[in-house]
């Protein structure tokens, strides 16, 4: 197995504060890698750790089978990264401030460029200052400055913040084309879950500054079950014809409504029929399946996942 990453132990405290503890990750050559954790959970911090911007307080980092040191510059060289927000020259275009990227990184191919910035789709605003771009277009050129020099890694911290549902698909194709028909690795964290289940192949799960669960995308589908979620008005007399009249015993009460059925031994129609001839009004029933968002909710509840 091939990994571009891998951190051994890594730790950081901060005045006196262990915000990342222990962690061991592991991210594969040609993957995109979709980190999940609320706010404040520590994949700042790991990212600006991978990127030397925070230096570690115990443990390793390995990039590129390399151990990260302070003078790891040559590696660097081989990654691009939004970490945060994106700061530019404001008083200059897109386009200028790409070309200073470029200076500064050693990196003279100058279609690269303008091959960046119809990736992310910026076209027709050679005149325009950054100053004057929406939210939404400086995090596309943050993108477009962290791929112009073709990197093999690619660190992206929260970059879709900011953008339109329709800017949202148009860079979830484009991380996709990126990590396919280019060849680039891609570390992305964020919050919007139904996205990472779109794009990921792994998922790396952190709370409390400890990465708690490392899993395929694959794997995850694999364990997704299939449920009826059932709204009922009087849910004291659903649940005991479950029990008593189906014979349903794996089934969980989510609220003073709902229950979800996890046992698929009875059929939708039988549960809905014999409901309603014991007199209990049904809101709704439908088959469902488990999501990434309730993988998820799970694992920072510290539960499993129903089977």
């Amino acid at each position: 197995m091939s990994y571009i990453v891998r951190t051994n132990q890594l730790t950081k405290v901060f005045e006196g504060k262990e915000v990342v503890s222990g962690v061991n990750m592991h991210v594969k050559q040609g993957e995109i890698y979709g980190f999940l954790g609320p706010n404040g959970a520590g994949k700042t911090t790991i990212m600006k750790m991978l990127t030397n911007l925070v230096k570690p307080t115990s443990g390793e980092i390995e990039i590129f089978g390399e151990r990260l040191t302070n003078t790891s510059y040559e590696v660097l060289k081989r990654m691009g990264t939004i970490i945060e927000y994106p700061i530019f020259y404001e008083k200059l275009t897109a386009k200028e401030n790409l070309e200073l990227h470029c200076e500064y990184m050693g990196y003279y191919d100058k279609k690269g460029i303008d091959r960046a910035l119809d990736l992310v789709k910026l076209h027709n605003v050679d005149n325009k200052k950054v100053k004057d771009f929406s939210l939404g277009m400086k995090q596309r050129l943050g993108i477009a400055r962290a791929i112009t020099t073709k990197p093999e890694l690619l660190i992206l911290d929260e970059p879709i913040n900011g953008l339109d549902p329709i800017g949202i698909k148009e860079l979830r194709e484009l991380f996709k084309i990126l990590c396919k028909e280019y060849g680039i690795t891609l570390l992305v964290s964020s919050h919007i879950l139904a996205e990472m289940e779109l794009m990921a192949d792994t998922i790396g799960v952190i709370r409390d500054g400890k990465l708690i669960k490392e899993v395929s995308m694959k794997d995850i589908n694999g364990v997704q079950t299939e449920y009826i979620e059932l709204t009922v008005l009087d849910i004291k007399k659903a649940t005991y014809i479950l029990d008593h009249k189906l014979g349903i015993k794996n089934y969980k009460i989510m609220s003073e409504k709902m229950i979800r059925i996890y046992e698929m031994t009875v059929s939708q129609q039988e549960i809905s029929k014999t409901l309603i001839m014991n007199d209990i009004e049904i809101e709704s029933i439908n088959k469902k399946h488990s999501s990434l968002e309730e993988y998820f909710l799970n694992l920072m509840n510290g539960e499993g996942i129903h089977a």
